[in-house]
């Protein structure tokens, strides 16, 4: 699955950085968005297919945990990126530390 499509939903990327800090169980990731449960479970689903999230049963409950490694992609992608924006931005720095304000 595409790592760039996954990421191009904002609910996913949501769940990804609610993730961030540790895992959490599908419930409490649920609660924090006005979707239904099964709304949320579908995404959970596509971020599990693509690798982003693994799921851990634990009892009743199933747990997920960031997965970062597919991440690593997209940081590949975007590193040539990183050197065009900071070229520009100390242009315009430089540009605008010697105008008179």
């Amino acid at each position: 699955m595409d790592v760039f499509g996954v990421l191009a939903n904002p609910v996913r990327r949501r769940l990804l950085e609610a993730l961030r800090d540790g895992p959490l169980p599908a419930g409490e990731l649920a609660g924090r968005f006005a979707l239904s449960r099964p709304a949320v479970s579908e995404h959970l689903a596509v971020l599990r297919q693509a690798r982003l999230v693994t799921e851990e049963p634990r009892g009743r409950h199933r747990y997920y945990r960031l997965a970062a490694e597919p991440l690593a992609e997209v940081s590949d992608w975007l590193h040539p990126f990183e050197r065009y924006w900071r070229e520009r931005l100390t242009a315009l720095r430089d540009l605008t530390e010697g105008e008179d304000l």
